[in-house]
């Protein structure tokens, strides 16, 4: 399958949407739109992947499916943003990271994180924006649906926030006990044991 193009099971590994209720929306609004291969099967663009991020978080967040349906794109996005309830808040940021991923946007991806990282701290950035984040992402890493270079940019962004925050950790007390961190063979992501020696060093 072609970059930034993804299947309706992309769509339900992402969006948390079931493939079944995609169906029957695409079937009665007019915000999704597939188009399909000559087999006839559905394939959505990044537009669509995007818009179905931002209904399904509205949705879950109380708004009625025919009442966003008649929202404007503005009036979507505003909506978003106006969400205060701190769940909502970092989903919405998960959401605008996969979009700055897709786009190969790094400038705003890393932007994004940077503010998170500066208002909650390097802790909560991981626990609650990039941990989510990757979950959501790593079906396609594993299958393939995401292109490596997207891959490797994001992942280069995140293991900067990490050695930055190991590098900037304290610990208030010492322990003589010594552990040793390693890789299994043939695995060259490193960001959780990076996460490892994070938490490590924040207890001494």
């Amino acid at each position: 399958m072609a970059m930034n193009v993804f299947t309706i099971k992309d769509l339900e590994n992402l969006s948390g949407v079931r493939a079944h209720t995609i169906r029957i929306w695409e079937q009665r609004y007019n915000f999704l739109k597939p188009s399909r291969t000559d087999t006839n099967i559905r394939y959505y663009s990044s537009r669509e992947l995007k818009t179905l991020l931002n209904i399904s978080l509205l949705n879950k967040y109380g708004f009625k499916i025919s009442h966003i349906n008649r929202m404007t794109e503005q009036e979507v996005k505003s909506r978003i943003i106006a969400l205060s309830d701190r769940e909502a808040v970092q989903e919405r940021l998960a959401n605008d990271l996969i979009a700055y991923m897709i786009d190969l946007d790094i400038e705003c991806f890393e932007r994004v994180l940077d503010g998170y990282v500066r208002g909650m701290g390097i802790d909560k950035a991981i626990t609650r924006v990039i941990f989510p984040f990757l979950h959501r992402i790593g079906i396609l890493w594993a299958t393939g649906y995401i292109n490596p270079a997207q891959e490797h940019l994001v992942s280069h962004v995140i293991r900067q926030k990490l050695i930055v925050g190991i590098e900037g950790t304290v610990a208030h007390r010492r322990s003589d006990t010594t552990v040793l961190l390693f890789l299994p063979e043939g695995e060259h992501h490193e960001l959780g044991l990076l996460y490892v020696y994070y938490l490590l060093k924040t207890t001494g």
